[in-house]
């Protein structure tokens, strides 16, 4: 019988007394230009135990040339936690997740592990659980930095698995047991619930039904992270005779699988913010090509001529920028919502957004299954509030 991709975790949890609203924050890899959201999330954390504290925001990444202090001080709040009692330890299972924001009324999904030995994010590798979209293998190397000294791992990844059906989720909600969390998150982010579930093995056989072509789960979000951890635990397995290379902690790797059909996945563009450009320049060398919806400069939009399909257009604009870019020179972030993008470039006359269309999400598995994956942030699953928050943990040592 084919080995499963999917593990079955011990789950770390903050211990009875946590503030969990505190405790519990958005991905790193938000509000990358917006560093006031970090400094007042900082300051409602306060000195309360939180994942804030064993995390590097990727704002920092973009501002601080040298930002190993704080990848020290994540691994010390990490140690600390753990021998302070913060955490408490589930048995092994899953937990089945509802999360409620002021987008959309409920997403389900499951907190399992995965095998990072079923993972690639090679277009060429028929592996069980794949990219959906383009990785930059560049990015790798400086998460490495902040996991290799980690004791634990914080998931913001997302797996998305193709059910129309629901089957997984009624088997989960037919097993899910006693409530392990429930409460507000900070920031605007929602509510969420989790209940533990031990009896994992109808929904595994769940998922099972659900492979094709060798595939089962794609990365919804993430995809760098779960990424970083296979290159760690590649260059770690070497060291590692075979019989502990099956039950090291570090070869799984923990994420969150939500059924691409569930009411709360709904697919929005991730336009882009060009940054220290003549803006009047760079508008009328985007207004020659056919490529985004609109631009944004001074806070205005401006509409451009036809826009090709979703992965088309982004592939298209991208390329436009890079291009601009090359000879002008400046950067580009990726910013989540067409108000945020008005908003900043009203803030500076260097900045341009690039308004981008929205892929259709039923579209996603028959398209990388047949072409591969999408170029890089081509969709994002719904607004940034609605973003994972760090709230479990798992051991990779």
């Amino acid at each position: 019988m084919k080995k499963s991709c999917i593990a079955v975790p011990e789950i770390l949890l903050p211990a009875e007394g946590i503030d969990l609203t505190a405790w519990a924050v958005i991905a790193c890899d938000q509000h990358t230009s917006d560093l006031s959201y970090w400094e007042k999330l900082s300051a409602f954390v306060g000195d309360k135990p939180s994942t804030l504290r064993m995390i590097l925001p990727e704002v920092y990444m973009e501002t601080e040339r040298d930002y190993s202090a704080r990848i020290a001080a994540a691994n010390r709040a990490m140690e600390a936690y753990l021998a302070g009692g913060v955490f408490r330890r589930l048995p092994r299972g899953f937990v089945v997740t509802e999360r409620s924001t002021p987008f959309s009324p409920m997403r389900r999904g499951i907190v399992l592990a995965v095998d990072l030995e079923a993972y690639s994010y090679r277009r060429e590798d028929a592996a069980a659980i794949r990219a959906s979209e383009a990785t930059i293998v560049e990015r790798i190397p400086p998460r490495l930095k902040i996991r290799a000294g980690a004791p634990l791992e914080l998931p913001h990844i997302m797996l998305l698995y193709d059910d129309p059906h629901g089957t997984v989720q009624a088997a989960a909600a037919r097993a899910a047991g006693e409530t392990v969390y429930d409460f507000s998150l900070n920031m605007g982010g929602g509510h969420i619930r989790g209940r533990f579930l031990a009896e994992t093995a109808p929904v595994i056989n769940a998922f099972s039904a659900l492979e094709k072509d060798g595939m089962l789960f794609m990365v919804g979000d993430g995809n760098h992270s779960l990424a970083t951890a296979k290159a760690a635990w590649d260059a770690m397995k070497e060291s590692l005779p075979p019989s502990e290379r099956e039950r090291h902690p570090a070869r799984y790797c923990l994420c969150e699988a939500v059924n691409l059909y569930d009411e709360g996945i709904r697919f929005e563009a991730i336009h882009r913010l060009v940054k220290g450009v003549d803006a009047e320049a760079f508008c009328a060398f985007m207004q020659k090509g056919e490529s985004a919806l609109a631009l944004y400069a001074g806070g205005k939009r401006l509409p451009l001529g036809k826009c090709a399909p979703a992965a088309e257009a982004v592939a298209q604009t991208d390329a436009r920028i890079a291009a601009y870019l090359a000879e002008n020179g400046g950067s580009v972030d990726y910013v989540h919502g067409e108000d945020a993008l008005a908003a900043l470039t009203a803030e500076r006359e260097d900045l341009v957004g690039v308004l981008l269309p929205k892929m259709n999400k039923a579209e996603l598995f028959p398209q990388v299954l047949a072409h591969g994956s999408l170029p890089r942030k081509t969709f994002s699953m719904g607004e940034s509030a609605e973003k994972r928050y760090y709230l479990e943990a798992k051991e990779i040592r």
